[in-house]
């Protein structure tokens, strides 16, 4: 018979800032596994010192988790893995929620989980949560090695219902500009490996920005958030415009080497 237990799974990097109150928030798993990125602050001394299982993956030049989540996932001992990343808490609501879950029979595989995030700050309303697949049985499972993926689950998937009271994840991210802004260089050209096949022209650079910021300004609800809103939603196209913007770089400056060899 099937363990039925969880794993909680949390890559880091330099991540002592909200690390203590995460693992806080988990204690009450059957398991806790920390995935560092060679830290230089007291990330891995903070999880050593909560009880984690403790293992290291080479930062290199990865500028984001992703690379290592798969050898995170398996680095875990339980047959259900919870990915947490280091600035999110999980409420009690959502820990009975799971363990509910992976008791009832022929249970889905993976489940996406609602996100309540922060803004300058702020916490954001909406019409619809920020779902993420954090959920998942470990056999089979596979985390692609770019910025903003789901992992691949050999199974079905499904979505928690986001009325469920306090039944998410809060995001401890500030999300002021200049973390924005930074964030945005750094995952747009991570992004371009993954877009690199992508034939991007000028219809791109004007129709993608504006669809996501109606998106999320309209049918996400970004409009309850007053002014904040408005400005996240600018965000929000403003990051496709770069990306879009690299992948043509990328193109112009492969043909240019080309031509020049």
């Amino acid at each position: 018979m099937e363990k039925k237990e969880i794993s909680v799974v949390i890559n880091t990097y330099n991540a002592e800032k909200f690390l203590q109150r995460v693992l806080d928030s988990v204690k009450d798993f059957d398991e806790i596994v920390v995935c560092d990125m060679e830290s230089n602050d007291h990330t891995v001394e903070i999880a050593k010192r909560a009880g984690c299982k403790v293992v290291t993956f080479p930062k290199g030049n990865h500028t984001c988790a992703e690379p290592a989540r798969t050898f995170a996932i398996q680095s875990a001992s339980c047959p259900w893995v919870l990915v947490v990343d280091a600035d999110e808490l999980v409420t009690p609501e959502l820990r009975t929620y799971l363990y509910q879950h992976i008791n009832k029979p022929n249970c889905a595989k993976g489940l996406y989980i609602p996100r309540q995030n922060r803004f300058m700050n702020i916490p954001k309303k909406g019409f619809s949560k920020d779902y993420q697949l954090r959920f998942f049985i470990r056999e089979g499972t596979v985390w692609p090695p770019y910025v903003h993926t789901f992992p691949q689950v050999q199974g079905t998937l499904e979505h928690i219902d986001n009325h469920l009271h306090n039944v998410q994840l809060i995001h401890l991210a500030e999300n002021y500009l200049a973390d924005m802004l930074e964030k945005c260089n750094r995952y747009t050209t991570d992004e371009v490996l993954k877009k690199k096949g992508k034939n991007y022209g000028v219809g791109a650079l004007l129709f993608r920005p504006f669809w996501r910021f109606f998106k999320s300004y309209v049918m996400n609800g970004e409009i309850r958030n007053g002014i904040t809103g408005f400005i996240d939603s600018v965000m929000t196209g403003f990051y496709q415009f770069i990306l879009v913007a690299k992948v043509i770089e990328a193109k112009i400056k492969k043909q240019t080497e080309e031509e020049q060899e």
